[in-house]
């Protein structure tokens, strides 16, 4: 377990133009190195200016395969898509050239879905290049809620699953979400935060004693993980 790594800057645009340069970095290197590179990235409001930034870099696309780390149980369709906003946002310019690999799939349950999308990323190049996480005020990140049920099996180091599906009552439905291993096992983890409130969440999850799943997702990281901040 290492500290992690602060990295703060001015301006949200200087954070997502600082960011995207070392992600794509990141994924010039894997390409270099083994042929091909894997990226997972987060969704919500905070991602739009990297992602905008991302799209415009200059790599090997299509030897790029992104994925998300968490998803809500819901179609492309829906406002709250994760992979809506992924594709209108971040696959876009240089970047309509990649892979995308949703976590969402129709099925049944979440259960079910979960099973799909963990067989359907089996074919990808693991591990991770980068896993770009968000966190909520609650200290969550991914889909690792505080409260949600089955919390330690989600946050199971040696968990052989990639995807499990999540219950939360705070979560508004259920989820999809790549597993601890999956997640902290990527050559880069960095923590995506923006505004005063997150960063007091994020330095008082890391300084308590109660472990918030933010915090456990840093201290589980092999490397140390970044955190990009801007107010």
């Amino acid at each position: 377990m290492s500290a992690p790594r602060w990295n703060e800057f001015g301006t949200r645009d200087e954070l997502a133009a600082g960011l995207a340069a070392r992600v794509a970095d990141t994924l010039r290197a894997a390409i270099a190195r083994r042929g091909a590179a894997f990226l997972a990235v987060s969704g919500g409001t905070t991602p739009g200016r990297f992602f905008a930034a991302l799209s415009k870099e200059k790599l090997d696309w299509n030897k790029v395969a992104v994925t998300l780390v968490d998803e809500r149980f819901v179609p492309e369709s829906s406002p709250r898509s994760n992979a809506a906003l992924a594709k209108s946002s971040l696959l876009q310019n240089e970047a309509t050239a990649a892979r995308f690999a949703p976590l969402f799939h129709e099925a049944s349950s979440v259960e079910q879905g979960a099973d799909l999308a963990d067989a359907n990323l089996r074919s990808l190049p693991w591990p991770l290049d980068a896993a770009i996480l968000g966190m909520g005020g609650d200290g969550h990140t991914a889909s690792f809620f505080p409260d949600a049920q089955g919390l330690d099996t989600l946050l199971d180091p040696a968990s052989s699953r990639l995807v499990m599906p999540v219950h939360s009552e705070n979560a508004g439905e259920a989820r999809l979400t790549l597993t601890l291993p999956a997640l902290v096992n990527a050559g880069l983890v960095v923590v995506h935060i923006e505004g005063a409130e997150k960063r007091s969440v994020i330095e008082a999850a890391l300084a308590a004693e109660k472990a918030l799943p933010i915090r456990t997702v840093v201290d589980r990281s092999p490397r140390a993980a970044d955190i990009y901040w801007a107010p």
